[in-house]
């Protein structure tokens, strides 16, 4: 597979990214030498999904601090704080990247005494930590998830939630990924994905590239295929999972959820515990971010809608945890999907 996400150089280097937007027809990367670069490739979903989203965040806030390590500590760390309250402001819902970039927050206040340019090194060698441990999350989520599927199961999955999305397999791919790799034998149903065609545009191609039986559908076509015994199990990734389980993920994915509890059919949701908001009760918490109406009445630039034509476009919807038959993470199963058992597994 292609790296979704690289630093280049050392602490003064800069971050490559695997431009998104342009697959699966082109591949094209993006040099980011900037924290306004970062925040344009979040938005714009040049680069996306909760996990990697976080780690190309963590990198970013080097890209703000060059300048800033040959001043003194206390402006070091109010450049620091600057770069990374404005990164925070380019997508409200994947929680992934407040963890990152807190993280990196906590890692400057433990340098106490340090000059700038030994705070920056460090502070690379923390991004580069959460990278490593997303490729190892994204593994133990596959080993765990894997367990869940029977030999010969149809798989639906939503979005997409491969190594595109993170710094490994994936999270809910990751899960294909072992079970096919184990000989299962399994064969995977991507829905499309709209307005942005996540499914069809990036899915489908990691599902290719690794040799995985699949289908593409349009997300109309999830009920049907539920109805005809095709499906065995539903597998979606989530951006915040809030403390009761609640899962936000992909706009689309609380359909899912309520079709696969009435065709009785198991509804797994794969995602490192950094995904979980304890600070949140429910789902009724989580932001929903709302995106431009051109998304869906200009689509890859094709008018569909007639001109001033009202939109609504939230990016996420939320799965209630009674609809999930199981957590997924690195750190075990979590079954059934209660508050007690989230706090349970995730310590």
């Amino acid at each position: 597979m292609i790296k979704t996400i690289e630093w280049i150089g050392e602490a003064d280097g800069h971050l490559r990214l695997l431009d998104q937007t342009a697959l699966p027809t082109e591949t094209v990367f993006l040099d980011c030498e900037t924290p306004e670069q970062v925040y344009a490739a979040i938005q714009r979903l040049s680069v996306r999904g909760a996990p990697a989203i976080g780690v190309s965040a963590a990198y970013g806030v080097l890209t703000g601090l060059r300048e800033a390590e040959s001043q003194d500590r206390a402006a070091f760390d109010a450049a620091l704080d600057k770069v990374c309250t404005y990164l925070a402001e380019s997508r409200p819902t994947a929680v992934n990247l407040f963890w990152a970039l807190d993280r990196m927050r906590r890692v400057a206040g433990e340098q106490t005494g340090a000059e700038p340019l030994a705070v920056r090194n460090r502070l690379l060698e923390e991004a580069r930590a959460i990278e490593i441990e997303d490729r190892e999350m994204c593994a133990a989520m596959g080993r765990f998830g894997a367990e869940l599927l029977n030999q010969g199961d149809g798989v639906l999955t939503h979005c997409n939630t491969g190594a595109l999305a993170t710094a490994g397999d994936g999270t809910a791919l990751a899960v294909i990924f072992a079970a096919h790799e184990a000989g299962k034998g399994i064969h995977v149903y991507a829905d499309e994905t709209r307005p942005l065609l996540q499914g069809a545009r990036l899915t489908a191609w990691e599902l290719q590239q690794r040799g995985v039986p699949s289908t593409l559908i349009c997300d109309s076509m999830a009920a049907w295929v539920m109805k005809e015994g095709r499906v065995q199990a539903v597998i979606t990734g989530s951006d915040r999972i809030a403390a009761n389980g609640d899962a936000a993920n992909k706009i689309g994915t609380y359909g899912l959820s309520v079709l696969a509890k009435a065709h009785k059919i198991p509804f797994y949701v794969a995602a490192p515990s950094s995904t979980f908001d304890m600070s949140l009760e429910s789902g009724e918490s989580i932001p929903i971010e709302q995106r431009k109406s051109i998304e869906i009445t200009n689509g890859f630039g094709k008018q569909t809608a007639p001109d001033n034509c009202q939109t609504y476009n939230p990016a996420f919807d939320v799965a209630p945890a009674e609809n999930i038959t199981a957590l997924i993470t690195e750190k075990g199963v979590i079954q059934p999907v209660t508050t007690e058992n989230v706090k349970k597994v995730l310590g």
